[in-house]
């Protein structure tokens, strides 16, 4: 028999889909069904189905799956619960520009037995929802669903199309029991003909005004958040900074963009920097956020704009008062554009090398400060700064970080001095919790199948973060599928974001005086964070606290190898001093 459940499977293994994960419910008897055929009678094609007991933990992984590959994989929920379920997830996935294809059944159509897959339980009734893409469709870059098997592989190509095209970002399917229970006859779709949009260039003019805006600045300034998730772009970029004197400051959108150990590299900044204010020409590439107006603006008028979505379509309120903006591949006008200086920066040669030397001066200046910043403190307990400096010393050099710290962020990003594309991640957004599934996900797409045979993965998060994430899912999916990785938990007694916040807006204010407990964001009494992971995971992970330097060295050094030998590991660390 062959069903539109199975077509569906089918379809997805044929547009190189490798993996589902997936959270089953009653909206599924024809998956199920196909779900157990092809793993029996096709296991080399099927994709490799993940059982995930929370759909945001689901969406997470393939979501870290996405950022490793550039591929999208699959997330299968139950109907509208599920899809609620996938909570702050969607959120990330949209802004984050992860390509995920998300399918949901509905609860059928008929109740008297009218057609196979016709409602037989209480909750098919309750389930019956109006409207169930509208939870997730102003995330998504495409929504439909699907009504009938006979071109069910058509509607799951022309979703993956849309994920696939710039803007990436999630798509999201349904269908109810009966379309899913349809037999129809097996066929095959040309997949030559279902690529994504193809990247876009920029104008020659705009190369030429460009190119001699930055050959003549003084003090150009690139501000990037995703290029990145193109690891030839990031070359490209160092291209250009090797051939000019330009600094470049990484917002990490989602990727890192810039190597820390470039000379031109200003390190992370979220919205506010100097050199922002200062710049005479500026290049915005591939980035959400450059600067927020309250905190910071430039004083040039010399501002490009160049991404793969410059509109920010899904931000209702965006605008930066840029010369021009266009529409491109960051690759591609980054190519455009290095061979456009190559063919004018001689005459400047002379006049670079000492701007050249002066921002070689600033940054080993930066450097000092940053590891003087990194120093242990005089009464022997933890910073932030500290444990990232003592971490990356420790990981193997090739390791691939998760990092979501919230307030503690620039504060590690400036001690791992990241220096590869696809080295560190982040969610590109603000749904706190996507550091677990998205750990796993990278984690598998570096094994490619053969359990702990890729590179070393560490999440570094906050504690707040650490509770959103659903560890009890995470740990032991990690168990489960053996996908081992180190988690350091932050633990700075709270959520302080929302007092920096208030701080911004009311620096003087009621909230300023008040301690943490009064506010409302004290953890106390503090949750045992590892011990929360080691009971998701059977026992079976390493669990540690540190809360002194003295403990931190073996503790971290025990975690790790545990790591190395194919189980995850937790260390919570308590900081003190870098709060806010």
């Amino acid at each position: 028999m062959y069903t539109a459940s199975f077509a569906f499977f089918e379809a997805l293994w044929e547009a190189g889909v490798t993996h589902c994960f997936v959270n089953l419910g009653s909206d599924h008897p024809s998956i199920l069904e196909a779900l157990v055929k092809g793993r029996r009678n096709t296991p080399d094609k099927f994709p490799t189905i993940i059982t995930c007991p929370n759909e945001m933990v689901a969406l997470s992984a393939a979501h870290g799956m996405a950022l490793v590959t550039g591929k999208p994989q699959a997330v299968i929920v139950h109907v509208d619960v599920g899809t609620q379920g996938l909570g702050a997830a969607v959120h990330n996935a949209s802004c984050g520009r992860a390509p995920v294809l998300i399918f949901a059944g509905l609860s059928p159509f008929t109740q008297e037995g009218e057609m196979r897959g016709s409602r037989t339980e209480f909750i098919h009734y309750i389930q019956d929802v109006p409207d169930q893409g509208a939870i997730v469709r102003q995330y998504c870059r495409y929504e439909c669903e699907i009504k009938t098997g006979k071109n069910i592989k058509q509607m799951i190509m022309r979703a993956l199309q849309f994920a696939t095209s710039d803007p990436k970002g999630p798509v999201y399917l349904s269908a109810a029991r009966e379309v899913l229970e349809e037999e129809i006859e097996p066929y095959h779709l040309d997949q030559a003909v279902w690529d994504p949009v193809q990247p876009c260039a920029l104008p020659e003019s705009a190369v030429e005004e460009i190119t001699h805006a930055l050959l003549k600045a003084k003090n150009p300034l690139i501000i990037t958040g995703y290029v990145g998730r193109n690891h030839e772009a990031v070359r490209e970029l160092v291209k250009l900074a090797d051939t000019l004197p330009v600094r470049v400051l990484d917002t990490i959108g989602s990727d890192m963009s810039f190597p820390a150990g470039h000379c031109g590299s200003l390190g992370l900044a979220y919205g506010p920097h100097p050199w922002i204010t200062n710049a005479d020409v500026i290049i915005v590439l591939d980035c959400d956020v450059p600067w927020i107006p309250t905190q910071c603006k430039p004083t040039t008028s010399d501002i490009w704009h160049l991404d793969v979505d410059p509109m920010k379509q899904q931000m209702p309120v965006f605008y930066i008062s840029a010369k021009a903006r266009f529409k491109t591949d960051a690759e591609t006008a980054l190519k455009q554009l290095n061979k456009c200086i190559a063919a004018h920066v001689q005459p400047y040669s002379m006049e670079y090398k000492p701007r050249f030397e002066q921002i070689r001066t600033e940054w080993n200046e930066r450097q000092e400060k940053l590891n003087l910043f990194a120093q242990p403190r005089g009464d022997g307990k933890l910073s932030s700064a500290f444990v990232a400096k003592r971490l990356k010393a420790l990981m193997p050099e090739d390791a691939v970080v998760c990092l979501e710290a919230v307030t503690q962020t620039v504060a590690v990003a400036d001690q791992l001095k990241m220096k590869e594309p696809g080295s560190l991640f982040n969610s590109g957004a603000g749904g706190l919790g996507w550091y677990g599934g998205a750990a796993l996900g990278v984690k598998l797409a570096l094994d490619k199948g053969v359990p702990n045979s890729g590179r070393f993965v560490a999440a570094i998060v906050g504690d707040g973060t650490f509770l959103f994430a659903v560890p009890s899912s995470v740990y032991w999916m990690s168990r489960r599928y053996k996908v081992p990785f180190l988690t350091i938990v932050i633990n700075n007694k709270g959520w302080n974001a929302p007092l920096r916040s208030a701080l911004l807006v009311h620096p003087d204010g009621l909230a300023s005086q008040a301690t943490n407990d009064e506010l409302c964001i004290e953890f106390s009494p503090s949750p045992d964070y590892a011990g929360i992971a080691k009971a998701a995971a059977g026992g079976e992970i390493w669990a540690g606290k540190a809360e002194s330097v003295d403990e931190l060295e073996g503790l971290m050094k025990e975690a790790i190898e545990y790591v190395k030998g194919g189980k995850s590991a937790v260390l919570e660390v308590v900081v003190y001093g870098t709060g806010v």
